[in-house]
């Protein structure tokens, strides 16, 4: 683990204040928007913050030991039921690259690298180092890709509680003290051991999907029996809102006008787009219209999935349909690239 240096803990300090007025306020997903705001107010101050590091890291382990909890037999059953909407990925994808490079290159005059890449909805960390690798400005395509996640993440609560009426503000799940400390650290060890063999397999997302495919092998077998307790999703949710404000850390007011005001305008873009996508997949797909709308909403795949188990949405649709997103983008984005935006 890394020290707690300074910028650690001015960042834990504000998004624990985050957290607690948003709970008191009554606002939708506390945990997660609280932290995500409180950091990004501080960071907007000009105080210095980073990220958890490896911390951080554990703590979105816990969202895929959640996932693979929650998939049974008849979840698995159901994944080739899931075949039309997910053949639709592809499309949505194309649809907008199609409209966020032109927007991004000859809108807010960004190089051909930084627009490709700053367009692409895919994992945050794989679109910088494919950006970086290509020639485009890392520090704006972070802030682009940030601001989009904060955007999405902040809608989509509101949504919900308006069109759904979910309380969003109500526990995740059971308290620990009901789960048990045996499954606590089965789970515990599941997510560890399930991310670091994703990660020494090269797996993408391996801090979600090595702990996902680790417990849903142990739940099938009946080994683990329970999902997270509620304080386990509450940790995970506080560190990942944490992780996405203070990637505004050291921000300039050039920065504010210029990356900021695209990541915001092309976030408009791309829930005008999901929206779209949503009412045309929930018209022809049975799967519930929460379940599409979740599906279709390119946020961050860890902030998604804990909007899907806030919500009590089908988890394995969601993240199937994230999964198919996250992976179609790492793989066709660098071969799209070469002819798109050459390297430099």
């Amino acid at each position: 683990m890394h020290a707690v240096t300074r910028p650690r803990l001015t960042a834990l300090i504000a998004a624990g204040i985050g957290a607690a007025v948003f709970s008191w306020l009554g606002v939708p997903l506390p945990f997660l928007l609280g932290p995500m705001m409180g950091c990004l107010l501080v960071a907007l101050a000009g105080a210095p913050m980073e990220g958890m590091g490896t911390l951080g890291i554990v703590m979105r382990t816990i969202l895929g030991v959640a996932i693979g909890a929650s998939l049974t037999p008849d979840t698995l059953a159901a994944l080739p039921g899931f075949a039309p909407t997910l053949l639709l990925i592809p499309v949505f994808i194309a649809v907008i690259g199609a409209i966020g490079y032109p927007f991004f290159r000859r809108v807010c005059g960004f190089d051909p690298a930084t627009s490709f890449y700053s367009a692409m909805p895919g994992g945050l960390q794989d679109m910088l180092i494919f950006g970086e690798e290509a020639g485009g400005d890392v520090r704006a395509m972070s802030l682009i890709h940030a601001t989009r996640i904060l955007v999405l993440v902040t809608i989509a609560p509101i949504l919900i509680t308006l069109a759904w009426g979910v309380d969003l503000t109500a526990a995740p799940g059971q308290p620990a003290s009901e789960v048990g400390w045996v499954q606590i650290t089965l789970m515990t060890v599941s997510g560890i051991a399930g991310w670091k063999f994703a990660e020494r397999a090269g797996l993408f997302g391996a801090s979600i999907l090595g702990p996902m495919i680790l417990t849903t092998i142990l739940s099938l077998s009946g080994v683990i029996q329970t999902r997270p307790p509620a304080e386990m999703i509450w940790a995970a949710q506080f560190f990942i809102g944490l992780a996405v404000g203070a990637k505004y850390a050291g921000i300039t007011a050039k920065e504010i006008r210029v990356d900021i005001g695209a990541g915001l305008a092309y976030s408009v873009l791309l829930a005008v787009i999901s929206i779209l996508f949503f009412l045309g997949v929930a018209w022809i797909s049975p799967a519930d219209d929460l379940d599409v709308l979740l599906s279709f909403l390119p946020g961050g795949q860890g902030e998604m999935v804990v909007i899907a188990i806030v919500t009590g949405a089908d988890l394995g649709f969601v993240v199937t349909h994230h999964l198919l997103r996250i992976f179609t983008v790492i793989i066709a984005a660098p071969i799209v690239a070469r002819r798109v935006a050459p390297k430099r």
